[in-house]
């Protein structure tokens, strides 16, 4: 009976390459899918970005962004701020600490984040915001009605 036990629990050669193989195939789609820490791509494309409280199950809700840096933004100012300069950053050449947050509730620390991310998510949409896209919509504007026309050659 204890040799049938002992057997079972060893893994040939193969299995473990094939365990090896199934880890890369996981690691190359879940890169794709989440480029940075902290961060995941809901169904209809927004960026999200959410991190567990310290030593507790409830989570800090940081936002949801058009753009995935602006969502790792947020997360790294999270991250900076409840784990201190030792954090695992996304981004740790970006991180500035303008003020020395000491209301390190759960509150003060989604609303440094959300301000983080919403000033990235304003700047990587207004980047990727082509001449043409800003053409069409002021020439998608419809004229007044109720306006009278202003004419340079009347009295």
């Amino acid at each position: 009976m204890e040799g049938g036990c002992c057997t079972s629990s060893t893994s040939t050669p193969s299995s473990t390459s094939t365990a090896t193989t199934e880890k890369r195939k996981h690691s190359r789609q879940q890169n794709q899918e989440k480029p940075y820490r902290g961060i995941r791509m809901r169904k209809w494309g927004k960026w999200v970005a959410e991190i567990r409280e310290p030593n507790k199950r409830s989570r800090i809700w940081l936002g949801s962004y058009s753009t995935p840096i602006a969502a790792a933004r947020a997360y790294d100012t999270a991250v900076f701020y409840l784990r201190g300069p030792s954090a695992k950053l996304n981004f740790p050449d970006l991180i500035y600490q303008e003020d020395d947050l000491r209301d390190v509730s759960a509150a003060s620390i989604r609303k440094k984040a959300t301000e983080v991310g919403a000033k990235v998510d304003a700047l990587q949409t207004a980047v990727h915001a082509s001449p043409e896209d800003n053409s069409r919509v002021l020439l998608s504007e419809k004229p007044d009605l109720n306006k009278f026309p202003e004419n340079s050659d009347e009295e």
